[in-house]
């Protein structure tokens, strides 16, 4: 048997051996090294677009320095210069002229003083600043084009406009260095100097420069230049944008369709090596919302100080699709040719040792719990298949006691689940109780609180409408003339005063109850409708009224009117651009009590299951400026208060549903 085994196993490993392990080694080892390779060539295509997009803006330093100074020099600019021969507005002219000529956003001429001498068009407010090292080398008779950093204070001087172009508002990105701006205000801008002769002889500099900020000609053209056309894979997109610091400015990333990614900011370990330390950054990195192949590299202004960055890259899920594929055709090819050889080779072996090759197969099937497993053996020609009809026939007795030991093991593990689910349910019980005892003093804490901040506003409040009312009366007729004033004062102390009362009804509803009254539940919804009226006009929805009710109900009026409105009102805020909200009323029994629902659904955008759980929180709001999240609060607790029940539903996307059940009045 051992020298059997010895000879079925070399055999098997001679014929699986080259299939089996040295040809998935092989394979693995050149995936590797073709991996690499592949990722290489992505870095050195993006750092050659790099190299595209860097020459490009050189070349655009170059040519804007090269045809100021052909201005400086033309026949145009001294005849315009000539006392004798120009008239006031004939250098002005020639500037504006030049100006959107050569698409700069401000041109001016200045002494050696650094005053001005002319300008294209009139300066907004100020002077601007002189002490440029581009202008102080003009000054010195050295044209220079470089890329500098303006304040908006310094882009205020020329034009209002060109300090809206430069404001980009920050968006919040992951990854980036954590700040507490909102917005950038400072403006990137291609500044040229160029020596001039101003009319009496003296040394002067001619100065232009063009904005970056939001410039999407410039940033499109070397988006274009650098990914023209074919130049990527189908699914791939090139991309490039231009930084103030780690802020971009000038983009064709999209952060969704239809809007360019301006604002967003850059991660921070690609600003640490690119800003920090003036490394160009050629790997994969995550942009906005996607990784992408990507080059950085550092942009210097003319202090020599790193004030921002060039970025060009290319989408990288369809390279990484390509790999897979490439990868899974592989595979697929080498388990091709696995499934064509390795069966004729274990039927070349199986047809010399078939009835070894039963027996380890029977014994590896019970191994893994198939009892049922035989070796088929029913004639013993050998020793071989003697040993066969007895193996069988242990795990024939085997199979028995199995059964035996299945039987007893399946009466006790009914007897542990029976154990285990009312352990389970007392577990539930006590997790419930639990949270109820846990919302209860939690409502308590914060019952107490709000209604002693509540109290203590009062008083203030009615302080300011007393003062308010003494300052109308001293002021006598002069008080129309802050007459809007005086009415915000009075609505925001109205508004207080309001919120003040939703607290204390919050905090302490048995003194804010009011007494009942029988009521038709659609009587109150038509009572209702006319104070959203002006919500309703506003928006674009209709109202559904659907009237089944025939049963009355007893609770407050005003409360009951309170509770819907609140419904109604955010049921139209769910729905900013318009649908239908649902206004119905039916009879319907509930655990045995009769009674009547009101429903008020809309077609809005619903909700997240989240925000289902907090719904009813106190506090809890979606409105970020308006709300002050007692709302649904206040409801809960007036409909509880009546005995009733109120329930939500909500998917988003498709609208919300409140459903409001109370008993039939006695």
């Amino acid at each position: 048997m051992s020298a059997a085994r010895s000879v079925r196993v070399r055999l098997l490993a001679i014929a699986l051996l080259p299939t089996l392990v040295l040809l998935p080694l092989l394979l693995g080892v050149t995936i590797l090294r073709w991996n690499s390779k592949f990722d290489a060539a992505l870095i050195s295509k993006v750092n050659g677009d790099l190299t595209i997009a860097h020459q490009y803006l050189e070349r655009l330093l170059e040519n804007t320095g090269e045809r100021m100074a052909a201005l400086s020099g033309s026949s145009r600019y001294r005849d315009a210069v000539e006392p004798q021969a120009r008239t006031p507005a004939a250098l002005r002219d020639l500037l504006e002229e030049q100006r959107q000529a050569l698409g700069f956003d401000f041109l001016y001429l200045v002494d050696e003083q650094g005053r001005i001498a002319a300008t294209a068009r009139d300066m907004a407010s100020g002077v601007p600043r002189a002490d440029w090292p581009i202008i102080q080398g003009a000054l010195e008779g050295r044209p220079s084009t470089a890329i500098d950093i303006f304040e908006s204070a310094d882009l205020a001087v020329f034009s209002p406009a060109l300090v809206e172009r430069a404001r980009v508002e920050l968006v919040p990105t992951p990854n980036a260095v954590p700040t507490d701006r909102d917005e950038e205000t400072r403006g990137m801008v291609i500044h040229s100097a160029g020596p001039a002769r101003l009319a009496d002889g003296r040394q002067g500099a001619l100065v232009g420069g063009l904005l970056l900020n939001q410039n999407l000609e410039f940033i499109d053209t070397i988006n274009d230049l650098v990914y023209r056309e074919a130049s990527l894979p189908e699914g791939s997109q090139g991309t490039a944008t231009l930084f103030v610091d780690d802020v971009r400015v000038s983009t064709n990333v999209r952060l969704f369709e239809g809007r360019r990614a301006l604002g967003t900011r850059v991660s921070a370990i690609v600003r640490a090596a690119v800003l920090d330390k003036g490394r160009t950054w050629l790997d994969s990195a995550f942009v906005v919302n996607d990784w992408y192949i990507s080059a950085y590299e550092p942009v210097t202004d003319s202090y020599g100080n790193r004030v921002g960055m060039l970025y060009v890259g290319f989408l990288e899920a369809p390279f990484t699709q390509a790999k897979h594929e490439t990868l899974i055709t592989i595979l697929l090819a080498f388990l091709a040719i696995t499934a064509v050889s390795v069966p004729v080779f274990l039927r070349w072996a199986g047809s010399v040792f078939l009835p070894l090759e039963r027996m380890t197969g029977t014994i590896t099937r019970v191994e893994s719990g198939d009892l049922g497993a035989r070796t088929g053996v029913r004639q013993a020609r050998d020793e071989i298949g003697r040993v066969a009809i007895h193996l069988d026939n242990l795990l024939d007795q085997l199979q028995a006691r199995d059964a035996r030991l299945r039987a007893w093991n399946d009466e006790l593990n009914i007897r542990v689940e029976e154990r285990t689910r009312e352990l389970e349910l007392a577990n539930r019980q006590l997790e419930a109780t639990t949270r109820q005892l846990i919302m209860s003093e939690k409502l308590a804490a914060i019952g107490e609180i709000t209604a002693g901040v509540a109290h203590e506003i009062n008083n203030p409040i009615a302080v300011m409408q007393g003062n308010l009312e003494v300052i109308r009366a001293v002021m006598g007729d002069k008080a129309r003339e802050a007459g809007t004033e005086f009415r915000l004062l009075d609505e925001q102390i109205h508004r207080i005063s309001q919120i003040v009362t939703r607290l204390l009804q919050f905090a302490k509803p048995e003194e804010y109850a009011g007494y009942v009254e029988r009521h038709a539940p659609d009587d109150v919804i038509t009572d209702c409708l006319p104070l959203v009226q002006h919500l309703l006009n506003r928006s674009r929805v209709s109202v559904e009224r659907r009237q089944q009710a025939q049963r009355m109900v007893l609770m407050n009026r005003t409360e009951l009117q309170q509770v819907l409105v609140n419904l109604i009102v955010n049921a139209l805020h769910a729905m900013p651009d318009g649908g239908r909200l649902t206004l119905a009323t039916r009879d319907t029994e509930m655990e045995g009590r009769s009674g009547l629902t009101i429903t008020v659904a809309d077609t809005g955008i619903g909700m997240s299951e989240e925000t289902l759980r907090k719904a009813f929180d106190p506090f809890f709001t979606t409105k970020r400026r308006e709300g002050t999240g007692l709302g649904l609060s206040i409801t809960r607790k007036l409909i509880d208060r009546q005995g009733g029940k109120i329930m939500v539903e909500s998917e988003p996307g498709k609208g919300t549903a409140f459903m409001i059940w109370l008993p039939e009045a006695d």
